[in-house]
């Protein structure tokens, strides 16, 4: 299907509203090879004055490794009927599994990164990390990292990305 570039805002609500659920499939790549992930965690807003998509990922995840190689990932909204896809992406690791061919995804070249956009989501944002901040156990607040953090499991890292571009089907 072919795709027009939009203002990031012009399906921004839509966006918001489906990353709790089913979540939404954020790309990295390395060497060529991308990986999706879900990701149910993040928001967009203006930083630096400029439009950013901020995600979290842990360390302990493959996408982190590619996010830090390349700079830059993309955020792809899906449709409702690929919440397997979804759910797949985040509980299969891209170390273990190509997850592109296991469920026959398309990866396009973008308009303004090297990361490419899955073209079977509706809408993509093409997101180039302009900074990152760790979170620290002392910075959250206890009932959110007993809650969230059960186990002493790694905490995410918070990429900033700023908004590039933004396709949606025609």
């Amino acid at each position: 299907m072919e795709k027009v570039k939009i203002h990031y805002t012009e399906r921004l609500a839509r966006t918001i509203e489906l990353l709790s659920d089913p979540g939404l499939l954020l790309v990295a790549q390395s060497g060529g090879k991308p990986n999706a992930m879900a990701i149910g965690w993040g928001t967009v807003g203006i930083m630096w004055t400029r439009p950013v998509f901020m995600v979290m990922v842990r360390p302990s995840r493959y996408t982190y490794g590619l996010i830090n190689s390349s700079g830059e990932f993309t955020v792809n909204v899906p449709r409702p009927d690929m919440a397997e896809i979804v759910s797949f992406c985040g509980t299969v690791s891209g170390r273990d599994v190509d997850k592109f061919a296991e469920k026959k995804l398309t990866a396009v070249r973008g308009l303004a990164v090297k990361t490419p956009v899955i073209s079977e989501c509706p809408v993509n944002y093409e997101c180039r990390v302009i900074g990152r901040l760790d979170l620290l156990p002392e910075s959250l607040d206890r009932e959110f990292l007993s809650h969230y953090y059960p186990k002493g499991d790694d905490l995410h890292r918070i990429y900033f990305g700023e908004i590039l571009a933004v396709q949606t089907e025609k």
